[in-house]
């Protein structure tokens, strides 16, 4: 990523404060876009990026992170749009549709403004392992987390013309401070990285938000320059293998 140029929303912690660290020493200038002033500020000092506060829930302050990779370095060759938030609770009969629009005004962003200011470039949006498969998450979410998957799937038609690629990562189960904070809440309790990993039913190694990282820095590199409309599922195979039979064999008397 030598003198390319990356937004990363969401990047003050968490995943996409992997990602903005990974991607700065490859080579990367980041601006970092995200509400938590301080958090942000002192991450962006630390890679020699830019930070600027940016609620993605308002389109001035997301163009107005991407005019800042324009003003600083003249121009941008990577999205991550990556800050979103659970959403609250509920059930499928009680949807509150403006609390649904809330979300989606959140967990989908920036594609729009990234692409009006790329040349050529990837967009990276994180989605999730819920958005093809359900019971992972809540219903808001999960709405939204799918609905990312259509627009990088549709988008890329357009896009592709002008040689910008738009692909998904989708994690599963990563312990970032989001979900262990959903999972506080819903289970009523403390709940630390391995007892995420036990709740979710992981075997062997448990997900990383580096994982998670090193996927969206390959997506965002020359080496998946022939790869777009990708849903790249970062999951330990949790969504199209369980690992409990094979446990189960291995265990037969």
């Amino acid at each position: 990523l030598a003198d390319k140029v990356a937004v990363i929303t969401g990047g003050a912690r968490g995943i996409g404060a992997a990602a903005a660290k990974l991607f700065a020493e490859i080579g990367a200038h980041v601006v970092i876009a995200d509400v938590l002033d301080d958090l942000g500020t002192t991450m962006a000092e630390s890679i020699g990026g830019r930070y600027i506060h940016c609620n993605v829930s308002k389109e001035d302050d997301v163009e107005s992170a991407i005019n800042l990779a324009l003003s600083w370095k003249g121009n941008l060759d990577i999205m991550l749009s990556n800050a979103g938030i659970e959403g609250p609770k509920g059930s499928v009969t009680t949807l509150d549709m403006d609390q649904v629009r809330h979300l989606f005004s959140i967990n989908l962003h920036g594609i729009n403004h990234a692409a009006r200011a790329m040349i050529k470039g990837s967009i990276i949006c994180t989605s999730s392992a819920a958005s093809i498969m359900g019971g992972l998450a809540l219903h808001r979410y999960t709405m939204t987390k799918a609905a990312i998957d259509g627009l990088v799937r549709s988008g890329t038609c357009e896009l592709g013309e002008h040689w910008i690629r738009v692909n998904c990562i989708s994690p599963h189960g990563v312990p970032s401070e989001m979900l262990l904070s959903a999972c506080r809440r819903f289970a009523h309790g403390h709940i630390n990285p391995q007892g995420l990993k036990e709740l979710i039913g992981s075997r062997g190694k448990g997900a990383t938000i580096e994982d998670v990282a090193h996927a969206a820095l390959f997506l965002a590199s020359d080496e998946s320059g022939f790869i777009t409309t990708h849903n790249l599922l970062v999951d330990g195979g949790h969504t199209s293998a369980d690992s409990r039979m094979s446990y189960m064999y291995q265990n037969l008397k």
